[in-house]
């Protein structure tokens, strides 16, 4: 991508960035711009993207690549605020995110403006922001990251047990797991231990890890895995093998099986040994089962059901109506793992 002599120089963009990376929301505010231009900031919003966790200052300046020729679009604007939030740069953070509700009429994020003055030093004012009618606008998610962000003021301000009165909101269920319980649990144990309520905050930190189970996240997230491709010489391999397996399983051991005869008898011969183990347990599976406890959990261990789809969308509900003063459950009990709306990316408990 070149760039005008009488513009500031813009950061390169990697070969491998279309532009087309982008959601289909933001692609649809980007085809208002004219000309070459869209292309221009697509790309560089691909590269903040990229960029925010590993290198923020680098995806700050391309962000602002993409507003010198996109600054009236609502998610360039909002694109800037986010990486100049990540950088640490809180007062231009704070001026995009103004702009950004300006233009989309959205208060999305009021967390991050809230974070923004407790970077800036200015505690009263993120609690002012806190108590606005913003927050009923805002989603489970957000209403979460606002009360940590609530709770970091108060922490500022020394006001240690109102840090942790700020984070007893109905979404704070020690027996229910939803996208956003861990940050939660661990801002709720570190306001707890930092008001010297020690027993308390080690049964919350605690729980961090059960949440994490349940909801198949942090050290307990399944690896993704990439499939590279699939070469003709390992395809034909498999389909030999295959053909081996249906013509020992086939009736005579014929080998004129059909392609989809070839699979169907393959899956039975594989599938059938299984079958059979399953059924009848060895002798060391019955010893081991009449070791174990019926529970299957050892004494200390922290209970835990993880719920249906069905479930889980009454789960975030009720999470919703429970009333904020409801003492929560033992944590003895299970612990639901429900879905709800993805936690926006926040770094308000960094200073909390």
């Amino acid at each position: 991508m070149s760039n005008r002599a009488d513009r500031e120089r813009s950061p390169e963009i990697d070969p491998d960035v279309t532009g087309r990376e982008l959601d289909r929301a933001t692609l649809g505010q980007l085809r208002t711009l004219e000309g070459n231009n869209s292309d221009w900031v697509s790309k560089h919003l691909v590269m903040a993207g990229r960029l925010i966790d590993s290198d923020p200052e680098a995806a700050y300046q391309h962000a602002l690549a993409a507003s010198r020729r996109g600054g009236r679009i609502g998610a360039v604007r909002e694109a800037v605020g986010m990486t100049a939030y990540a950088a640490g740069r809180y007062d231009d953070a704070l001026r995009e995110f103004r702009t950004f509700r300006r233009i989309t009429g959205s208060s999305i994020h009021v967390a991050h403006m809230a974070d923004c003055e407790r970077g800036l030093g200015r505690p009263e004012k993120a609690l002012e922001l806190v108590r606005s009618d913003a927050k009923d606008m805002l989603d489970n998610a957000g209403k979460v990251e606002l009360a940590i962000v609530a709770s970091g003021a108060r922490a500022d301000m020394r006001d240690f047990e109102g840090a942790v009165e700020e984070l007893e909101i109905p979404q704070l269920d020690i027996n229910r797991a939803f996208s956003f319980s861990p940050r939660l649990f661990e801002a709720y144990a570190d306001a707890l231990s930092a008001a010297g309520r020690a027993p308390e905050a080690a049964k919350w930190y605690r729980q961090i890890g059960v949440a994490e189970k349940a909801l198949g996240v942090g050290e307990f997230e399944e690896p993704e895995i990439v499939d590279l491709g699939w070469d003709e010489e390992e395809e034909r391999r498999e389909r030999e093998e295959r053909r081996a397996r249906a013509a020992a399983a086939a009736p005579g051991g014929s080998e004129d099986l059909e392609d989809g005869g070839e699979d169907e008898a393959a899956e039975r011969s594989e599938s059938a040994p299984s079958d059979a183990r399953a059924a009848v347990p060895s002798a060391e599976e019955d010893a081991m089962s009449d070791d174990e406890p019926e529970s299957g959990l050892a004494e200390d261990e922290i209970g835990m059901h993880v719920s249906t789809p069905e479930e889980q969308a009454a789960a975030e509900g009720h999470a919703s109506e429970a009333p904020a003063s409801e003492a929560p459950r033992d944590a003895e009990s299970g612990l639901d793992a429900a879905s709800t709306h993805d936690v926006d990316r926040g770094h308000g408990d960094d200073r909390a």
